[in-house]
């Protein structure tokens, strides 16, 4: 599996959005295998959630959703090597607080280089989704501007 998202990573460079999301259920081995592909890329893995979380706490709460997209961007830009940044523990993004949109977060950075993301939700006739319907964090999308990388 590792052998096909690596040579999936080196065929996203010409594309215009280049965003991989490793979709899977829980425990399918979506972060041991970015873990893998970090070792072998020589890139580390930004875990949002405890970076970009530890960056919030300095942030008093009523400027944390003014400010957390240009944090997540200055730690996608230290984390990111060779053209090449690899995301992990992106559910902080989904905290409505934060008033982001996950997604076109994502797809944002991925003009810029290619993104290998852990998605923390679910793919279904082609729907990219995050929580369930009547959680107050639910999400869905569609797949536009993505390449999704199933785990099973």
């Amino acid at each position: 599996m590792i052998d096909k998202l690596d040579r999936l990573v080196e065929d996203i460079s010409g594309l215009n959005s280049k965003l991989v999301l490793l979709i899977g259920p829980p425990r399918s081995g979506k972060s041991h295998l970015l873990t893998q592909l970090a070792a072998r890329r020589k890139v580390r893995v930004l875990s949002v959630g405890t970076t970009l979380g530890r960056e919030l706490l300095t942030v008093p709460s009523t400027r944390r959703h003014l400010q957390a997209a240009d944090l997540l961007k200055g730690q996608v830009d230290a984390f990111a090597r060779d053209g090449l940044s690899l995301m992990d523990n992106i559910e902080l993004l989904f905290d409505r607080t934060l008033q982001l949109n996950p997604l076109d977060l994502l797809k944002r950075h991925a003009h810029a280089r290619r993104v290998i993301a852990v998605w923390p939700g679910g793919l279904r006739e082609n729907r990219l989704s995050y929580a369930t319907t009547g959680h107050p964090e639910c999400k869905d999308y569609g797949l536009d501007g993505l390449v999704p990388f199933e785990i099973h």
